[in-house]
């Protein structure tokens, strides 16, 4: 029987470097793929998925992906969307800071403890929407702090 790939979901970030919020997605996103799902997902760069970088496009063609802005623009999802196809998922920042209550959440260059809590609640809306993606029943709190650690 032939290895086949396994199957993998695309996280796209918003690249908004001038919003506290673009830091946020990228916070997030990393450590979904460093520290809570990095054998499930793979990013995809937005600034080369704009500039025509076919293998970014193609795998959000064929492959579910997560698309992860910091507002209500949605310019990871709208490109996603463009050049290759719908997102799997979408998920906005500034909606999840609404639902959790965040208030000031730093700077583009410094977030603050509530900026940082906003990261890791959208790490573990981007985990959710992975699990589901995959399939994956989904791992208890404990298990997900206990990886890594000696």
């Amino acid at each position: 029987m032939p290895d086949l790939p396994r199957k993998k979901v695309g996280l796209i970030s918003c690249s908004g470097e001038e919003l506290a919020e673009g830091t946020v997605t990228r916070r997030a996103v990393r450590k979904v793929l460093e520290t809570l799902r990095p054998d499930d997902t793979v990013t995809l760069c937005l600034p080369l998925f704009l500039a025509g970088g076919e293998g970014e496009r193609a795998f959000a063609r064929y492959y579910p992906t997560i698309a992860v802005d910091g507002c209500d623009k949605r310019c990871a999802a709208l490109a996603t969307e463009k050049y290759s196809a719908k997102p799997a998922a979408s998920i906005v920042v500034t909606e999840i800071a609404k639902e959790c209550g965040c208030g000031k959440i730093g700077t583009a260059r410094r977030l603050n403890a509530e900026g940082l809590r906003l990261a890791d609640q959208v790490a573990g809306k981007i985990v959710e929407e992975t699990d589901r993606l995959l399939k994956k029943k989904p791992k208890s709190a404990v298990q997900e702090s206990d990886r890594g650690k000696p």
